[in-house]
């Protein structure tokens, strides 16, 4: 259970942990909650990062792959369908949110056996949903959905099949992103970072045999996208789950306690998961609806293919390094409040965002002076693409610094249980206020391009403020997590 009124009682860091009076062998980097904090904010956050950069580049790949050989709309049938995709996948993935609030607690605490029966529990759940909700829903939801967007007829056509794909055989991919959870928050960032590259790689080659056809096997375009994908973190998955199996982790799955359901951590698990859920909802509603407007203009296609390479592919260098800050402040936060040491949960979340504004300012130069030379890395020379592409670039090269500082702060709420937050900030900066600029702009007067890439920076300042307004105001210290009548 959880109770968010009691203070969270001080508990000294020791060279190992004692449950149940046994003593325990200390599987656990100790340093996140001893060492100077900026070493390890670092250990966390750098290979997550440089992990989301590999990562993001396999998504450049499959862009610049279709955008040279089928063309810009084959560009924004992947960026419209990974748009939708997402708002699912965010969801369900809510669960590792709230199985990494709950890791990093137990791993400050010392407690291995409460990590691996948290790890385990949201195996099983993360699992059946994306089985039997994610997959038949999806697969027979995918026609609406790209309706409800404004997908052009041609941009459909080229989308339905790869939005299908992903649905049904997305297992492979949630493991994943469970798994790298559940190692980061008890403290161990280069495993994920191990398996995140060998991921990309392995999606990278699938990607372009499967699209571009080799030998025997023919072109499969957009839809290869999604088959490479999906075959590539199935296999990772089969890996992943004999190594939980067998042990030699710093997670693993619990022995002699059943493999049936434990209703008590599922509870948690939603507790402290549904509301990043939802907020993972929130956003990704956000940018659905942001693609309805962007589908209204009057060179939709591409305005939509702009969207698609700049925000989902380009700007994802910014966010994807940022979501690596995050998580590194989520198991900081997590472990040292779990340790009994809030204040030093705070600094380290001050720190990360340090590194967050560093690294946004340094991506954010290459928007600025070189949009078109990155536009043409995908294959972009249409004129009003280029154009759009452009004036989106510049925009987002201010944004980016906002986003990262947000992200960092958001990570810190969520990491020590206050996930309720960021939902309500999230509601607030992507969806009122950046859809409320569209909609009365649109009612109004002509609504163009660039009203629509200012009200997306307007509601990125907005999150960045709330964020750290929020964190600032320390409530998250009060938060306590109470599993088996043991408090962390």
């Amino acid at each position: 259970m959880t109770d968010v009124t009691a203070p969270v009682p001080a508990a000294p860091a020791a060279p190992s942990a004692t449950v149940a009076g046994k003593p325990q062998r200390r599987r656990y980097d100790r340093s996140i909650i001893e060492g100077p904090l900026l070493p390890s904010v670092w250990k966390l956050a750098w290979p997550t990062m440089l992990t989301n950069i590999i990562g993001g580049f396999q998504g450049m790949v499959d862009q610049a792959l279709v955008g040279n050989l089928i063309g810009y709309r084959a560009n924004a049938a992947i960026g419209v369908s990974s748009q939708i995709f997402l708002i699912v996948v965010i969801f369900i993935s809510s669960l590792f949110s709230g199985m990494s609030v709950l890791v990093a607690r137990f791993a400050g605490a010392g407690d291995h056996d409460k990590v691996d029966r948290t790890v385990y529990q949201a195996f099983v759940t993360a699992i059946g949903i994306s089985l039997f909700v994610m997959a038949p829903i999806g697969y027979f939801a995918s026609p609406a959905l790209l309706d409800f967007v404004n997908a052009a007829p041609a941009v459909k056509a080229e989308a339905l099949p790869f939005l299908r794909t992903m649905f049904v055989f997305s297992s492979g991919m949630l493991i994943f992103f469970m798994l790298g959870g559940a190692l980061r928050s008890a403290g161990d960032a280069r495993t994920p970072m191990i398996l995140g590259i060998s991921l990309t790689v392995l999606n990278v080659v699938l990607n372009v045999i499967l699209i571009r056809g080799l030998g025997p096997i023919p072109a499969f375009g957009t839809k290869g996208a999604a088959m490479g994908t999906c075959t590539a973190s199935g296999l990772l998955a089969i890996y992943s789950l004999w190594k939980l199996w067998n042990g030699g982790w710093v997670v693993s799955f619990p022995r002699g306690r059943g493999w049936g359901p434990d209703w008590e951590i599922i509870r948690a698990l939603f507790r402290f998961g549904l509301p990043t859920g939802f907020q993972g909802i929130a956003m990704n509603i956000g940018g659905v609806f942001m693609l309805s407007f962007i589908g209204s203009l009057a060179q939709s296609a591409a305005a939509q293919a702009a969207f698609a390479v700049c925000y989902t592919q380009l700007f994802s260098l910014i966010t994807w390094t940022s979501v690596g800050l995050m998580g590194a402040s989520a198991a900081i936060a997590g472990q040292n409040l779990g340790a009994g040491q809030p204040d030093r949960s705070a600094a380290a979340v001050h720190v990360a965002a340090r590194i967050g504004l560093s690294s946004a300012a340094i991506v954010g130069a290459l928007f600025l002076f070189l949009p078109r030379q990155l536009l043409a890395i995908f294959g972009m020379h249409d004129p009003v693409v280029v154009s759009i592409g452009v004036q989106l670039l510049r925009v987002l090269s201010v944004s980016g610094l906002l986003i990262a500082t947000a992200l960092t702060y958001t990570g810190g709420l969520q990491g020590t249980g206050d996930t309720k937050s960021p939902l309500y900030i999230s509601i607030v900066s992507q969806i009122i206020v950046p859809l409320g600029i569209c909609f009365v702009i649109q009612r109004t007067s002509t609504l163009d391009p660039i009203d629509i890439w200012i009200a997306i920076l307007v509601g990125h300042a907005t999150r960045c403020v709330l964020s750290v307004l929020r964190f600032n105001q320390g409530r998250w210290r009060n938060i306590a997590v109470n599993i088996g009548g043991a408090r962390a």
